[in-house]
């Protein structure tokens, strides 16, 4: 049997969770899906695509799809659903968890990598994160878990945004695109969104797709650090109020190849002490020794590697690493990597 392929869907409260998952379940597109709540708040999927109400934990959608909540642990729900589709009890192609609003996506991936058996049977594809352009500045100020779920995401979706006017939402999107440059932001205008943006989006793969917003970039090739520019009223960046995010992001790049032992001591050392704040971390590699990428990639505490495909005849031979977390000390990540390379 195939890998089912599971989705995870965040954002802080009223962010359009639901809405999204409404459109995304009555859409014609042929697949079943089911859908793990986190709760069933006030707002769960409406009643008008729920076939009945029942007691039961597992709930036919009236469109094929299924519908249950988590009563025990997430582990123990993505087993039994996987036990029913084996025997031929429920019929699905694939899994979307929708996490209460308050939650850190953090424990929720880890579930897919930690467990031998959830891992045999489930791919984990990508964290979608909303963001609610109206309330999102207030949240992000205050509110960790807001932060946590756009470090973690591999997509963001704007709700919201005809709420709010061009330069309040350009203003976000920056200060987004700075805690978590690796994630496309894409408008959802009351949950419309193609499907492609939303399932197969491969976030976990150990694949040599590195996307880091190009801009991102370009910011950091001008020398300007945003996270030590001093904000005071003579500041000439329309972008730059004074938020200083926990969530931040920094990208590595280097020329030359680094020596593997040194680099898996590092990253191994580096892992033990910030790896709770490591919210999520990605890499191409250039490594001496070999004539391919490795491709790396972690969340929290759990990292992997891959051989990717080889580095093509007069392709300038680099590496780009992502790294997105709570207060990660640059400094200390980027003279690590340094002392590592050949």
């Amino acid at each position: 049997m195939s890998l089912i392929p599971a989705t995870i869907l965040t954002g802080f409260l009223g962010s359009g969770k639901t809405t999204l998952l409404k459109r995304v379940l009555t859409e014609a597109h042929g697949q079943k899906i089911a859908v793990i709540e986190n709760e069933f708040g006030d707002e769960s999927i409406d009643n008008e695509i729920l076939v009945k109400d029942t007691d039961e934990q597992i709930i036919q959608l009236n469109n094929g799809c299924v519908c249950c909540t988590i009563r025990e642990d997430l582990r123990t729900t993505l087993a039994d659903l996987a036990e029913k589709k084996r025997k031929g009890e429920l019929a699905f192609d694939r899994v979307v968890i929708e996490t209460t609003g308050l939650a850190d996506p953090g424990p929720v991936a880890q579930t897919f990598f930690m467990d031998d058996e959830i891992a045999e049977t489930y791919l984990l594809d990508s964290v979608l994160t909303l963001v609610d352009a109206k309330h999102a500045d207030e949240t992000l100020d205050t509110r960790q878990e807001a932060r946590r779920q756009i470090g973690f995401a591999d997509q963001i979706f704007i709700s919201k945004a005809d709420l709010v006017d061009d330069e309040t939402l350009q203003a976000l999107m920056h200060r987004v695109r700075q805690m978590n440059p690796r994630a496309p932001q894409k408008n959802a205008h009351f949950g419309e969104v193609p499907l492609a943006d939303v399932f197969d989006l491969k976030g976990f793969n150990l694949n040599a797709k590195l996307d880091i917003d190009p801009d991102f970039l370009k910011e950091d090739a001008h020398g300007h650090d945003h996270h030590d520019h001093a904000h005071d009223e003579h500041c000439d960046h329309p972008h730059h109020h004074a938020h200083d995010d926990d969530v931040k992001s920094f990208v590595f790049r280097s020329e030359r190849p680094f020596d593997p032992a040194k680099l898996e001591d590092f990253l191994g050392a580096i892992v033990q002490v910030y790896g709770p704040k490591m919210l999520r971390y990605k890499g191409v590699l250039y490594m001496k020794g070999t004539e391919r990428k490795v491709i790396f990639q972690g969340v929290h505490q759990l990292m992997g590697s891959d051989l990717g495909p080889k580095w093509v005849p007069g392709e300038k031979k680099n590496t780009k690493m992502v790294f997105i977390g709570l207060d990660l000390p640059k400094d200390v990540f980027q003279q690590g990597l340094e002392q590592c390379l050949a």
